[in-house]
């Protein structure tokens, strides 16, 4: 089977050997096979020396210690051919793996016979191979590795006149060839099973809290609609202040279903880094406008240093794993000072999230990065979390190839970074001014609401109109198309329609209408559906000043609509 960019003419032999997916655990493991090959080689060959020289009369080599080594060194040029193939062509190749096994027993064989007696402790060693490949390969490994283990025996004793004269000793080596790997296979089919069981387990929880996630984020989503129109209605000073603890609860709300979905995702394996130049200021100015309330409630003083740097990276996964130091900052160390800065590091970028608050005691921070894992101590204030932020942070970074690290003194205050930031060589292009500080930036926008829950359609509806915007609200995909600048959907309608089918309508418009595709799910199972439709996605519950964010970044993009 030929691989992409190789052709049969320019692979080696061994690589035209059937080959089938394998996963990187395995292809390690069959590395340090390999490796431990070689080790036991130089092993062997010391050994063979050493005997031989203990028990000759002349402190030489005898000549069947001389045909050994001969035989070894042979053997030795194969155990480096494999291991080059072996990191140079990683996979599961079956014919590698048997002839492996072949020459493994094949020298072990000529050692026991050429050497006698001496080199009976060799013996142990056709153990280490029928184990070692059925630990390493599966259950169907070890059966072949006992068979070929049997016939190795059964070799020697054909030419081999003591293990001829000496029935019991053949019989102890046969059977402890059968019954070693019989029980270890019982023992592998075990933990198998076990390994199976836990992932269906795991895979269970995904769904859960993928399901229970989307089916919250609604309700969730419209009450901070309602809320946010509610405070346009010219409350009262003690009116608006309850409103706010209101609003103050729904987002603590919100950020955990935010974990939850983010935690299902990344079990999903549905997450795929894409890197671009991030202005490192811009970023900073989002985390300060999405955490500006939740620090003022909790009376701390943030304080942003970004300089003038950009860096390589997705700006989604690190304004998720930013947004989840700040917020912990913001929980956990009420009243403090916390300031968020960049700074250069080993020829890459750091970025800090250090705060003066309690700080976290030693014997906890190794097992902060484990999920649902949250310091508490007797008489502490309930917080509100799951405990998945660092966990989150932590998983994120592994995927964007960076690295967390977390710093803590009692008494002192917490430091997180994320290491391993590539910095741009050139920066982008000067954003046009926003929009989002207008009073109503929407005013003389036409746009196609459509949401099937009538009170996130009428909440959302209030909103838009709020902007100035010229709203258009459907509960299900209109029949024709609604002339329109703006679709603002959710993807899932109701009836078997979909948000594609809302922007299917459109297909062919020149110039067609912005979109936003609002919803529950997984982002990256969205984007595949709405393929070249284009817009954005924005998942629930979408606090008002991301959407209206949203709707100025799509009219940036755009240009010719601008600023009314």
């Amino acid at each position: 089977m030929t691989r992409l960019g190789e052709t049969a003419s320019n692979k080696p032999a061994a690589i035209l050997w059937h080959h089938a997916n394998s996963t990187p655990a395995e292809d390690a493991s069959e590395k340090a096979q390999a490796g431990i090959r070689l080790a036991l080689l130089v092993l062997v060959s010391g050994y063979v020396a050493i005997a031989s020289v203990a028990i000759s009369p002349t402190r030489s080599l005898e000549p069947w210690a001389i045909s050994i080594l001969g035989c070894l060194v042979a053997f030795g040029s194969v155990a480096v051919g494999l291991f080059w193939l072996v990191s140079r062509y990683p996979g599961h190749y079956p014919a590698r793996r048997l002839f492996s096994m072949t020459i493994d027993y094949a020298a072990l064989a000529f050692c026991v016979i050429a050497g006698g007696k001496v080199m009976l402790p060799v013996c142990a060693l056709i153990m280490w191979v029928t184990v070692g490949n059925g630990l390493r390969f599966g259950s169907r490994y070890m059966v072949v590795a006992a068979i070929m283990a049997q016939v190795t025996l059964a070799v020697i004793t054909a030419f081999t006149t003591y293990w001829q004269q000496d029935p019991a000793l053949v019989l102890t080596f046969s059977l402890t060839a059968l019954v070693v790997p019989a029980y270890t296979r019982t023992l592998l089919h075990d933990i198998e099973q076990a390994r199976r069981d836990a992932e269906e387990a795991n895979t269970a929880k995904s769904r859960f809290l993928a399901q229970a996630s989307h089916d919250l984020r609604q309700p969730v989503h419209a009450i901070g609609l309602f809320l946010n129109s509610l405070t346009q209605t010219g409350l009262a000073a003690d009116q608006r202040a309850i409103v706010d603890r209101i609003d103050r609860s729904l987002q603590g709300v919100a950020e955990l279903f935010r974990s939850l979905l983010d935690i299902s995702t990344l079990d999903s394996g549905a997450v795929t880094p894409n890197p671009e130049v991030v202005s490192v200021a811009r970023l900073f100015r989002t985390l300060e406008q999405q955490n500006q309330a939740a620090a003022q409630w909790a009376g701390t003083r943030m304080r942003f240093a970004a300089g003038k740097g950009h860096v390589v990276a997705d700006r989604a996964l690190l304004l998720t794993m930013l947004q989840n130091l700040l917020s912990n900052a913001i929980k956990y160390a009420p009243r403090a000072r916390i300031l968020v800065g960049c700074r250069p590091h080993r020829g890459t970028v750091s970025i800090w999230v250090v705060d003066t608050g309690p700080g976290i005691p030693a014997d906890h921070l190794p097992r902060l990065f484990d999920e649902f894992y949250r310091v508490r101590r007797a008489g502490d204030a309930d917080i509100q979390g799951a405990g998945l932020g660092l966990s989150i942070v932590k998983r994120l970074a592994a995927l964007a190839g960076l690295r967390v690290e977390l710093r803590s003194r009692p008494g002192r205050g917490t430091g997180a970074a994320i290491h391993g930031l590539l910095p741009a060589a050139v920066p982008p292009s000067p954003p046009k001014s926003d929009t989002d500080g207008v009073a109503r930036p929407l005013t003389g926008l036409r746009i196609l609401l459509v949401e099937d829950n009538m009170d996130v359609l009428d909440a959302t509806a209030d909103l838009l109109r709020s902007w100035g915007g010229d709203v258009t609200a459907r509960s299900t995909v209109p029949s024709r198309a609604i002339p329109c600048d703006l679709i603002l959907t959710d993807f899932d309608i109701g009836g078997g329609r979909t948000g594609t089918d809302c922007l299917a309508l459109y297909r062919g418009a020149k110039p067609p209408p912005m979109a936003i595709v609002m919803t529950g799910h997984d982002e990256s199972m969205i984007d595949d559906a709405i393929g070249n439709h284009g817009g954005l996605i924005l998942k629930k519950p979408v606090r008002p000043a991301e959407l209206r964010s949203a709707i100025a970044t799509l009219r940036r993009r755009r240009g010719r609509l601008g600023a009314p």
